[in-house]
């Protein structure tokens, strides 16, 4: 695999995961319907474990790889920037039901 592709791994799974956490989160916010809660905390769920797998496997790649590790760790820094935003969302959602 070339490098940019590496990278594009982790923005295309960082995007997929950040798209569905607002699609929930504000979904949730503009209707109150309660499956956009639902799915929200399925989603961080599955999310994590998502980007946990990918981690891994971004992470033995590298060490196989050598060469590419470097991209291997900057798509996994790319993932690592849905940690913040998914525990934001998370503090958000539990703060609704007082709303």
């Amino acid at each position: 695999m070339k490098d940019h592709e590496i990278i594009n791994i982790g923005k295309s799974i960082f995007g997929l995961c950040f798209a569905l956490g607002n699609i929930c989160l504000f979904g949730y916010l503009i209707t109150k319907i309660d499956d956009f809660a639902y799915y929200g905390f399925l989603l961080l769920v599955f999310g994590t474990a998502l980007n946990l797998f990918v981690t891994l496997g971004l992470l033995i790649y590298g060490i196989v790889h050598e060469a590419k590790s470097d991209a291997c760790l900057k798509a996994i820094g790319i993932l690592m920037i849905n940690i913040p935003v998914a525990i934001l969302y998370a503090v958000i959602g539990l703060n609704l039901d007082g709303l």
